[in-house]
């Protein structure tokens, strides 16, 4: 039995998805069925499909916990040939937070919550319990490694896995420029009272403001970007009409602030949902 084989039936029997790599940690190509895609994926890929092929295809896609997968015949030329394993973070519930420099450690030494890391060629892995999107080039030199993506194994590493922090889901939120584009004035939204308000009865107003202030009390990851979303609803359904007062938008702010939101993170997320409607 092959190093690669050996280290990837353990992994599996610990529910962490592996697949092999070749030279130059990148996944085996598909077989010739499979090609081009031609199959329609398999059923776990972003696009659903009938392929069960039994090779280690689709190259994320490929990981698997099943042992007689992982021995098969069908697998045993290319654990043969096989460089390294990877494994599907995701699927095992896990997120890399890939550093690959010196400035990409310091900055996750002084922002990141501890957990257990991993050395690399040129950095260290930072690994945390919780799924979420992967993103290339969040920040310079840090890649997040989760969902549809896959990590070279390189060891457990050291520490203990802690729970995956709102900081690093929220590196892969892209909120719009604050750079108002020429010739859009903001409106004074709070008592604006010219414009005919569309709504029926205060009430539906009301509403809508206790069901946000609900949505960002029960955030309980990702928060600045519940903020921001939550703000983006208000705004494109009351944002116009001339019915937001002040008080609406502090029961807004202080339901933020709650949630550990600074003054200034407040006002910078109304200010983007503000540009993002053209308001």
């Amino acid at each position: 039995m092959s190093e690669q084989l050996h280290t990837a039936l353990g992994l599996a029997a610990h529910g962490v998805p592996v697949l092999p790599l070749r030279a130059g940690k990148v996944p085996f190509g598909n077989c010739p069925a499979c090609a081009k895609n031609a199959c329609g994926g398999r059923p776990n890929m972003k696009t659903p499909g009938p392929c069960a092929c039994p090779h280690p295809c689709h190259g994320w896609a490929a990981a698997t916990t099943d042992p007689g997968v992982i021995n098969s015949s069908t697998w045993a030329r290319v654990w043969r040939e096989a460089a390294a394993v990877a494994y599907h973070p995701g699927g095992a519930g896990l997120t890399v937070v890939d550093l690959d420099n010196v400035e990409a450690i310091a900055w996750a030494r002084a922002s990141l919550p501890a957990t257990r890391t991993v050395p690399t060629t040129r950095g260290e892995h930072w690994i945390y319990r919780g799924a979420m999107q992967s993103a290339n080039a969040v920040r310079p030199g840090v890649d997040i490694k989760s969902t549809m993506a896959y990590a070279r194994w390189r060891g457990p590493g050291t520490g203990t896995i802690t729970a995956l922090p709102d900081v690093v889901r929220a590196l892969t939120v892209k909120e719009p420029s604050t750079v108002r584009p020429a010739g859009i004035t903001v409106p004074a939204l709070a008592g604006e009272g010219e414009r005919e308000c569309r709504h029926r009865t205060p009430a539906y107003l009301d509403r809508g403001i206790a069901m946000a202030e609900q949505r960002i009390t029960a955030a309980s990851s990702a928060v600045h970007a519940t903020v921001y979303r939550t703000f983006l609803a208000v705004l494109s359904t009351h944002g116009r009409c001339g019915c937001l007062t002040e008080a609406h938008t502090a029961r807004l702010f202080t339901a933020a602030q709650a949630k550990g939101e600074s003054a200034r993170h407040c006002t910078d997320a109304w200010t983007n949902a503000l540009t993002r409607l053209g308001l």
